[in-house]
């Protein structure tokens, strides 16, 4: 506009130039016309052609309308209701003196809210106004990572599945660890727990990641890098040496950015969707307020049956599906098409360096001692008095490794000593949970606290009456269990020691003195024990009477 306001200026604007403008701009030359006439007023119009001069002292969204929508969580007919009210608090009275000055600007009407709010923010900032960071990040625009070669980078992460599954007779959900390779989508392992993951998770599915022996293959080898999102079980003490004795660099991301690792991300989605919602005993978390759907009389799957499944998936995923990234290839075809080389590391190095390390013991007729209990193996025959070095796989207490501490070498697994039956087992978790609910039952009960309910305005009244004569019982009784507070261990000095020994004056200033040998004892320096009278079951001397016993 500015141009053709120069071209008019100078006289040399024709029909020809307006109508190349309006095709341009997909408008009417009358259109063009009507903005060159606005702008020959006013050439602030220049910025923002056919914009009403009236339209630029519209309203507009400020800080304290974006504070409003915060708190109220976008509802717009709450923030409107703020602002007639705060208005109305601030407006003069009715007939105002000529000295007050005029009335502040009233609130925009909903219909002019709604569009100010449209119209000044973005799709994403309303979105984070009403349900925070997350959803914001949904309407952000991501860049995508170079494709790499494949063992570049891999990405792991735990999921949930939703899905209940028979565990033991009890319907849990299993999590799922997995590695995925960032250039070729491909999984390259998986490890499934049935309640929460650690880092035994972690540990067993990097081994199924790094094997490509059957059944692990040929997917895996040695990364040069792995994502990871601050997880403590991917940060653990065992998880981090396991990667630094394989030579594979750890990258931290920061936390609560998920589209760092998009890959590891768009399987957790993925997997949902293309399998656990067709399995038996899905269990998505409905909305709040509504119940879940499954029919109470739905026979869930195993454990054993549930991963048998979700490994022939993976199978399926790797070797026939076909992502968008990958340009109608399969995982597969596109890490068998890749030349890089690959890093293997043999399976006995790889059980090794994925162990948490225990320390040196002492081999000993009874095994070696580990955590307070004694491991037994059979190669141990002739071996006791060396020392070893043990090596565990973390939460399995019933078997440890055992190693050569001087030289390195494997020298066989020891068992559990003694170890009770899966009967008696299970009678001990059995007891374990039944007193756990005691314990949770009573404490509640305990803690229970009640209030009246109240039709009006008034202070709180907390219920449950109490004597004055069950109170104090009740404090008696929690005094009397602290055993310290019943202790008097300066009531009785303790007696001197023998004059040959070496006491400390500190000491000795404590103790009280014997008495000469020929000096009679008195009740005083006995004690206050020696004082009490002789009761009917305590004999105060030899027996006079001729009562006592015959024998």
């Amino acid at each position: 506009m500015r141009r053709l306001l120069a071209l008019r200026r100078d006289g040399a604007l024709s029909s020809r130039h307006v109508r190349l403008v309006a095709q341009s701009l997909e408008v009417t030359e009358r259109t063009v016309w009507r903005w060159l006439a606005a702008v020959e007023s006013d050439e602030a119009a220049a910025e923002e052609p056919g914009v009403r001069a009236q339209t630029r002292n519209r309203f507009t969204v400020t800080p304290e309308v974006r504070r409003l929508l915060a708190l109220w969580k976008g509802n717009v007919a709450a923030v409107h209701r703020e602002l007639t009210a705060r208005a109305a608090r601030q407006s003069p009275p009715a007939a105002p003196p000529p000295s007050i000055p005029p009335p502040s600007i009233p609130p925009p009407s909903i219909p002019t809210l709604h569009r100010a709010i449209r119209r000044d923010l973005s799709l994403g900032e309303r979105a984070g106004l009403v349900g925070g960071e997350r959803a914001a990040r949904k309407h952000d625009v991501f860049l995508a990572r170079p494709r790499g070669w494949r063992n570049q980078v891999w990405e792991t992460d735990h999921v949930q599945a939703p899905v209940l599954v028979d565990v033991d007779g009890v319907a849990r959900r299993p999590w799922i660890t997995w590695f995925t390779d960032c250039a070729t989508n491909a999984i390259t392992g998986v490890a499934v727990t049935p309640v929460h993951p650690s880092r035994e998770s972690v540990l067993a599915a990097l081994r199924s990641a790094v094997l490509r022996e059957d059944p692990y293959g040929p997917f895996g080898g040695l990364p040069e890098k792995v994502r990871v999102d601050r997880g403590k079980d991917f940060l653990s003490r065992t998880v981090t040496a396991a990667f630094e004795a394989l030579d594979v660099t750890v990258e931290d991301l920061p936390a609560y950015t998920p589209h760092l690792k998009g890959t590891v991300e768009g399987l957790n989605r993925a997997v949902e969707s293309m399998f656990l919602a067709a399995l038996p005993g899905y269990a998505r978390q409905p909305r709040p307020g509504k119940r879940s759907s499954r029919p109470k009389d739905e026979v869930l799957l195993g454990f054993e049956d549930f991963t048998a499944r979700l490994l022939a998936w993976t199978a399926w995923w790797n070797t026939e599906h076909r992502p968008t990234p990958l340009r109608d290839r399969t995982p597969l075809q596109t890490w068998q098409d890749d030349p890089t080389p690959l890093r293997d590391v043999p399976a006995t190095d790889l059980w090794t360096f994925t162990l948490e390390d225990a320390g040196t013991r002492m081999l000993t007729t009874r095994g070696v001692r580990f955590r307070k209990r004694d491991y037994v193996g059979a190669w141990m025959t002739g071996q006791a008095g060396i020392q070893v070095r043990v090596r565990f796989m973390p939460h399995h207490d019933h078997r440890i490794e055992v190693y050569h501490a001087a030289t390195g070498r494997y020298l066989g697994p020891a068992d559990l000593a003694d170890q009770a039956t899966a009967e008696q087992i299970s009678a001990v978790r059995r007891a374990r949970a039944a007193r756990a609910r005691r314990l949770k039952k009573d404490l509640e009960a305990s803690q229970r606290e009640r209030y009246a309910a109240a039709t009006q305005p008034e202070t709180p009244r907390r219920l449950g009456a109490l004597t004055t004569a069950q109170a104090e019982a009740e404090l008696t009784q929690a005094t009397d269990t602290d055993l310290s507070d019943l202790a008097l261990p300066d009531l009785i000095p303790p007696a001197a020691p023998p004059a040959e020994w070496r006491t400390p004056p500190s000491l000795a200033a404590r103790t009280r003195q014997a008495p000469p040998p020929d000096t009679p004892v008195t009740h005083d320096q006995l004690g206050p024990e020696a004082t009490r009278e002789p009761g009917p079951d305590t004999a105060a001397g030899p027996d006079t009477s001729g009562e006592g016993d015959p024998w």
